[in-house]
């Protein structure tokens, strides 16, 4: 299964020039058969005031324009996120969208980011944990700030995730906790975790780049540094039934420290 994960920076205040410079850069994956795009990367995360501007359902231009270019070139497409506009709120969505241009998975991000962001004063938190079945395995999506909620990706596996598509706006200095926390949701889920974050500069400030693909086991497979390119590499996911059967650490977990949650 070959994997590209689009890592790209913003046109400041242009949204149809981001537009055409992702379709630019999925039509360079001629090779892939799966392929992740960064958190709202058509108008910017930083672009707050841009957020209810640009809002759009789920047949908007960028959902349609993905649409179109995973059935042209035959590929499963991970969006990105959008903000979407439904029913009078608003929400960080990404979609899952088959090569017959169908969506077959959306996930509204769970944990807004509140930090120097206004991203929890303009959208709703989604409620739902998100698994696809493929025919290339199970696909739990999260989305940036996710990445530091374990519980999530853990309920991802409960439902059968083998592989975590995660696509993100992460800023500096925090490039440590970046590195980091893709590498152990990977290991701790044995499980791969494919990201794509964001590049360049927005709204003043820097994205840390470093998208990448990691393994169950929690090895780096590819990954970028902080300037626009696009990660390739191949991935075989039953080597994530490999290693939980080689080293079966999920099936000590202990269910009363869940339902002591609940």
């Amino acid at each position: 299964m070959k994997v590209a994960s689009i890592q790209m920076s913003v046109v400041e205040g242009n949204k149809e020039a981001t537009l055409q410079k992702a379709a630019d850069s999925i039509e360079k994956c001629t090779d892939a058969d799966l392929v992740i795009l960064p958190e709202i990367w058509n108008i910017g995360f930083m672009s707050f005031d841009g957020y209810v501007k640009h809002a759009e359902a789920i047949d908007g231009p960028t959902p349609s324009l993905m649409k179109k270019l995973a059935a042209k070139m035959n590929i499963y497409l991970h969006t990105g996120s959008f903000v979407e506009e439904d029913n009078g709120q608003y929400y960080n969505t990404s979609l899952l969208v088959s090569p017959e241009g169908e969506v077959v998975g959306r996930y509204r991000k769970i944990h807004l980011f509140g930090y120097n962001s206004q991203e929890t004063q303009i959208l709703s938190p989604g409620q739902d944990v998100v698994v696809v079945d493929t025919p290339f395995g199970k696909i739990g999506m999260a989305t940036c700030f996710d990445l530091r909620f374990p519980e999530l990706f853990r309920a991802m596996v409960d439902k059968g995730a083998e592989l975590f598509m995660v696509c993100s706006a992460w800023p500096y200095p925090r490039i440590e906790s970046w590195i980091m926390l893709n590498r152990v949701r990977a290991l701790e889920n044995q499980a791969y975790l494919i990201s794509a974050n964001s590049a360049g500069l927005n709204g003043g400030s820097q994205f840390v780049g470093h998208s990448m693909v990691v393994d169950p086991w929690g090895t780096i497979l590819a990954g970028a540094g902080d300037e626009e390119m696009i990660v390739k590499t191949t991935i075989d996911l039953k080597k994530t039934t490999h290693a939980r059967k080689r080293f079966p650490g999920l099936a000590g977990r202990k269910d009363f420290l869940s339902r002591s949650s609940n």
